[in-house]
């Protein structure tokens, strides 16, 4: 007798952000010359820029603001 076969419901695609490519909206954390982790508001961007300096002091860190297309560090 045959198994039966799962179906598979279709599977959302998900959203892949390239490390190389800026994004369109938000904020994002640029850590030594790579795009990272896309934020809503700068503040929030800010603050994980500054959390992560704290534990790799040695790493360059700038806010991207996508829409006036500026790159700021953290200070």
């Amino acid at each position: 007798m045959k198994k039966p076969t799962a179906q598979v419901e279709e599977i959302e695609p998900r959203t892949i952000q390239r490390a190389d490519v800026a994004p369109a909206d938000g904020f994002s954390l640029i850590v030594d010359g790579h795009f990272k982790t896309r934020y809503e508001s700068e503040a929030a961007a800010r603050a994980a820029g500054a959390e992560l300096l704290d534990r790799f002091p040695m790493l360059q860190i700038l806010v991207y603001d996508a829409a006036t297309r500026v790159r700021s560090p953290l200070q």
